[in-house]
């Protein structure tokens, strides 16, 4: 069975370690030693000022929300995970949502403008597959609008765009460390901003509202993480840029064995440092990406059609039409991609898709994938590079 993901796991000697030292001090959760040391080493790693480890992804959105104080209609995107538009309304505001582009698969900025209410807050984006929208445009109509800027970055750990960590920018950025993502802690996430005093503020909210021992200075809730997840963090960073590499390899490696598909793939930021977090193909037609993925599954190869349905259609929200996504949303398939995917693996997924096509890959396109030293040549047509 290839399953569409897997958790990197280090050595579990490397974790026996740190659990021993959470044996000897009993101090297993409340702002540990592990926690602290975690959050010192990402703030290096990610070469950025402010950060706070939290409990998931989902809690870090509503804390971005919560601190900015955001109440009314919040602008976001239908192509998404669940939790970005449950966030919204698990904290008493109205998504209202915007079609996304249909190249890049983010929110489109063109459409934002015409969406903008007086009730209208701020602009809740998501960096799909871990490419960045299109910040400027964005930041650039909030500043016209006084609205604030929220960017659900699960998917970005590792991204660079413009040289800066894609977490530097808006007024918060989320990401989650969940166990299906490139680099976790289990269960994780993070809030990242540039104002300390958001940063003071969320730090308050993720601990009950604490700023002492005995005194509260505002609505809190439990969003702290504990010493036994920030250990795995701990662990998988001393590997993270081994599978960053890996993953580059192997989405150049589907991207040449699948040069004949009919399908494309997100447009990339031209300014971007990519972490190929996924592996999303949009098939040409919805028909044929059925034909595929029924044809992996006969195989127990096991892919995600993510991100569907259309956020728009949930039930619990004001139904929208948004062609671009729904059209997205039912041809998208994500191909698997984790650290231990071998040639031959991905071979048998490129052999089956293809055939599903009606079409046997020639010989020419034939490609190595060196395992040993993560080298392979790339050809300058290919999306990524």
């Amino acid at each position: 069975m290839i399953p569409v993901t897997k958790p990197f796991l280090p050595k579990i000697g490397e974790f026996e370690e740190y659990v021993n030292s959470i044996w000897e001090r009993k101090w297993l959760t409340n702002n540990g030693p592990l926690v602290n040391e975690l959050e010192l080493k990402l703030k290096k790693y990610l070469n950025i000022n402010h950060l706070l480890y939290v409990s998931n992804g989902t809690i870090a959105l509503q804390f971005a929300i919560k601190a900015l104080g955001l109440s009314g209609e919040i602008l976001t995107t239908p192509f998404s995970f669940v939790a970005t538009t449950n966030s919204i309304i698990w904290e008493g505001c109205t998504p209202v949502f915007v079609d996304i582009d249909a190249e890049t698969f983010n929110i489109d900025p063109q459409k934002i403008e015409q969406a903008i209410t007086p009730k209208t807050t701020a602009i809740l984006a998501t960096h799909v597959y871990g490419n960045p929208c299109n910040i400027e445009a964005i930041q650039e109509i909030a500043d016209r609008h006084s609205l604030k800027v929220i960017y659900d970055a699960a998917h970005c750990f590792g991204t660079m765009y413009k040289n800066r960590s894609i977490f530097e920018y808006g007024d918060i950025s989320t990401t989650s460390f969940h166990a299906t993502k490139l680099f976790h802690t289990i269960e994780g996430g993070a809030v990242f901003t540039k104002n300390p005093e958001l940063l003071k503020k969320m730090a308050s909210m993720r601990n009950f509202g604490h700023d002492g021992p005995d005194s509260f200075s505002e609505v809190g809730i439990n969003g702290k993480n504990c010493e036994f997840h920030a250990a795995m963090g701990l662990c998988n960073l001393k590997q993270i840029d081994e599978i960053l590499d890996k993953r580059r390899l192997l989405s150049f490696y589907y991207w040449r064995k699948l040069s004949n598909l009919q399908a494309k793939y997100p447009k990339l930021n031209e300014s971007l440092d990519y972490n190929y977090a996924y592996f999303p193909v949009l098939f040409d037609d919805e028909k044929l990406m059925h034909k595929c993925l029924k044809a992996l599954e006969n195989e127990k190869i096991y892919c995600r059609r993510y991100f569907y349905p259309s956020l728009s259609t949930l039930p619990f929200v004001s139904p929208s039409h948004m062609p671009i996504c729904e059209s997205v949303a039912n041809r998208i398939l994500c191909l698997p991609l984790y650290h231990t995917l071998t040639s031959s693996d991905l071979d048998l997924i490129t052999r089956v898709i293809l055939r599903a096509q009606n079409y046997d890959l020639p010989s020419e396109n034939e490609v190595e994938l060196n395992d040993g030293n993560n080298k392979l040549e790339f050809v300058q047509d290919l999306p990524g590079k």
